[in-house]
């Protein structure tokens, strides 16, 4: 059975491996956990030897069949965590990750599906990241960057991309969360920024790093917008 201690290396591998074709780097695990690279090393080590991960310096970090289920089991634990702390609990978006952190390593199946209930059975959390379901299958969300957009594209607010508390508070300081309805009405040519409409007419300009991390879908079927 998996240590409650490494659930957050598997969950960290998971996330890192969906942008990185399955494989992430020592250093980039290192990183993102910000610990040392010894560290974390010592325990690919361990995890390896238990077969939840396989480890090879060329090659990377890669979660085998045992660990991706494993890794999915934390992440549908962290997730539900947050939802209910946010929809039960009424914390904001941008503190309901580190006490979710703290809440996912209780390991009683009856407490995850009691708050599930609680929270509505959602399909996503408060940052709009799909839960999984017990078997490890994710529901389906067309997500696509708001730095795709094209002028006049009209589009709805599924998510976010970074969950730091400077990036969640800026957003809920411009009154943007999930399922804001959004009018592009400009990207400017020389750097890729974007004059966005929502609520009551209401503008601002949103640089190409924000954009870029803030997950949209298209209001109507056919836009020429890119995925």
């Amino acid at each position: 059975m998996l240590k409650t201690s490494d659930e957050k290396y598997l969950r960290a591998i998971y996330h890192l491996a969906q942008d990185k074709n399955n494989k992430v780097s020592l250093s980039e695990l290192a990183y993102y956990l910000d610990l040392k690279p010894p560290t974390v090393l010592e325990r690919m080590h361990v995890l390896q030897n238990e077969k939840w991960i396989s480890y090879k310096k060329q090659d990377g970090i890669r979660l085998s069949k045992a660990g991706e289920k494993e890794a999915l089991n934390v992440v549908r634990k962290h997730r539900i965590w947050e939802t209910f702390l946010h929809k039960v609990c009424k914390f904001s978006w941008s503190e309901v990750h580190e006490l979710a952190e703290q809440l996912q390593t209780v390991n009683s199946g009856i407490l995850i599906d009691r708050i599930y209930s609680l929270s509505g059975n959602p399909k996503f959390d408060p940052h709009g990241d799909p839960i999984p379901d017990k078997s490890g299958k994710l529901p389906v969300s067309e997500r696509r960057p708001l730095l795709n957009s094209v002028d006049g594209c009209k589009c709805i607010v599924l998510g976010v991309n970074e969950d730091s508390h400077e990036f969640l508070n800026y957003l809920t300081d411009l009154k943007i969360g999930l399922n804001e309805k959004l009018i592009v009405e400009k990207v400017f040519v020389f750097d890729g920024s974007m004059k966005i409409k929502y609520r009551n007419n209401e503008s601002v300009i949103l640089s190409p790093k924000v954009a870029e991390k803030i997950q949209v879908s298209c209001a109507k079927p056919g836009c020429s917008c890119k995925n």
